[in-house]
């Protein structure tokens, strides 16, 4: 343990050092406050309180943003120890490979816990500030706040696996990239199309959930939104955060990171310096 948690204070430092945590932080401080701003429009709407409001307009941002920043900070990881040749030298201490990624992942989940916290706690304090009610969604806050690192546990595995697959941070750049759109945007729209093609038939009932949950960030939003209090603020996959046991979208979310970890672990298994 203990050299796993000397590797996570050096990737620590050096994510410092080349200001990824002052990134990350301003990226979720700005984007959360934005959002908390404009989704709490609909408050007197729907009758919910205002963090409850600005926590279904956050799980939209977390779906985003949460990845993106995950990727950006693992596709690297290996890859460019690789091209510094750094890698060969670290390998000559008595380190195993599986304590070099987990010291990494300790540090980079160290590092989106930070941002995550800073820019839920704005946007809560924001949200409270303007509305004695809205300590009634703090629950909501908190079980969107673990969510949110698990699903950034999940990328993160994902962009070391790319990154001990690529070899090169360019290659495992673009890859990562490349990625993110399909899981975020492009899968989405593939399954709506689906849905308007096969009109209610089988693909719908049967075979649309499970593929739904089978993607992290669906399974993330599914979740969230099943068990919030104010699914009516929010838009695109409420039918789907009605239709699906919450259970089932949360044993997605706690499984997927593992998944994730371990197929990095035997990626980075087959890297040779």
């Amino acid at each position: 343990m203990n050299k796993v948690l000397a590797t996570a204070h050096s990737e620590f430092i050096i994510a410092l050092r080349n200001r990824w945590i002052a990134i990350s932080v301003g990226m979720m401080v700005l984007f959360a406050l934005v959002l908390s701003a404009a989704g709490s429009a609909p408050t007197g709407t729907v009758g919910a309180d205002k963090l409850s409001i600005t926590v279904a307009s956050l799980t939209s941002l977390a779906v985003y943003l949460v990845p993106l920043v995950a990727l950006l900070m693992s596709f690297d990881a290996i890859a460019g120890e690789i091209e510094r040749g750094t890698l060969s030298l670290v390998l000559t201490y008595p380190v195993a490979r599986g304590e070099l990624v987990f010291g990494k992942f300790l540090a980079h989940l160290s590092i989106l816990t930070i941002a995550v916290l800073a820019g839920y706690g704005i946007a809560a304090v924001a949200a409270i500030a303007t509305d004695p009610n809205a300590l009634v969604g703090i629950p909501a806050l908190f079980r969107l706040f673990w969510s949110s690192l698990l699903l950034g546990a999940t990328f993160l595995g994902i962009g070391y696996g790319i990154s001990s697959f690529a070899r090169r941070p360019g290659a495992a750049a673009g890859l990562v990239i490349g990625l993110w759109l399909v899981l975020i945007v492009l899968y989405d729209l593939g399954l709506l199309a689906a849905i308007v093609a096969d009109d209610g038939g089988t693909f719908t009932t049967h075979y649309f959930p499970w593929l739904l949950l089978g993607n992290p960030a669906d399974a993330f939003r599914i979740y969230n939104l099943a068990v919030s209090d104010a699914t009516a603020a929010a838009a695109g996959l409420t039918g789907a955060a009605n239709s699906i046991p919450a259970v089932h979208a949360l044993i997605s979310i706690l499984v997927w990171p593992v998944i994730a970890t371990v197929l990095a672990w035997l990626t980075f298994r087959r890297v040779t310096p």
